[in-house]
């Protein structure tokens, strides 16, 4: 790491509260250098004064340094996979079921499992937790707009149930935005939750190196009942779940063993 880098790390971790040096290097190094080439800064220091002074810089940086990807029903038949272990295996054994999807982006999978679990009548009895730690996508995820490209897995009965739209937009209604609630939460700096049923946490850690990974396989075993869920992406794998007390039951989603 170059001590240009450093010094922007340790300023972005104390005036952002970001913590940027358990990403990987050379891929975020390029994140910043293009961001920052956009901004009209020449070099991080300055790039620096520039995020304190213009608000819209500093927003531009924090949503292209954290990942914002999201869509409903993303990667539908692993999701379908992941919400039929939900619903047929944990969702008996439990009299409430508490779910957390972790780095949520606009609420789009935290939407989705509210949906599912109101298809199979588990709604009344679920808590559902969405977090992120960029506050700008957290107020979208509670105003509920998306753009057709981000409900194109929506199957069109839930559509017209579960949606308006204009020209531009699609508007979930309240009923299924009240059965979510969102607050910021940086996996690698905050406290998990306690107690979960399931978590789902996708195409994250690959930006992360190896030692972070590590602590957020050991935090969300933690923070999982056993026998409860842990669901990532396509892009992941975990080696030797066994060594966080996880077991492969799915493609991409192991079961805290108990």
């Amino acid at each position: 790491m170059t001590q240009q880098f450093e010094v922007f790390y340790n300023w972005s971790k104390r005036e952002l509260n970001l913590q940027l040096d358990g990403y990987k290097q050379k891929q975020l190094q390029r994140r910043i250098t293009t961001i920052m080439t956009k901004s009209g800064a020449s070099n991080l220091a300055d790039y620096a004064q520039k995020i304190k002074q213009d608000t819209q810089i500093k927003q531009d940086f924090l949503d292209y340094i954290t990942i914002n990807v999201t869509e409903f029903y993303r990667n539908e038949l692993m999701f379908l996979e992941f919400t039929q272990l939900l619903v047929d295996k944990i969702a008996p054994q439990f009299s409430h079921l508490k779910i957390w999807s972790a780095a949520c982006s606009t609420g789009a999978e935290a939407y989705s499992v509210a949906m599912a679990l109101k298809k199979n009548h588990f709604h009344t009895r679920s808590t559902i937790i969405g977090t992120d730690l960029d506050l700008t996508v957290l107020k979208k995820a509670r105003e509920g707009k998306y753009r057709d490209v981000e409900v194109k897995n929506v199957p069109t009965d839930e559509l017209k149930k579960y949606f308006t739209h204009d020209d531009y937009h699609y508007y979930l209604n309240q009923e299924i935005k009240d059965l979510v609630s969102f607050k910021k939460h940086d996996l690698i700096l905050d406290r998990y939750e306690k107690d979960c049923h399931a978590i789902i946490c996708r195409n994250v850690t690959i930006y992360f190196n190896d030692e972070v990974k590590e602590a957020i396989y050991s935090s969300v075993s933690d923070a999982l009942v056993p026998g409860g869920l842990f669901f990532i992406g396509a892009t992941e794998t975990i080696y030797n779940p066994q060594k966080y007390g996880f077991k492969k039951v799915g493609s991409f989603i192991y079961e805290k063993i108990e």
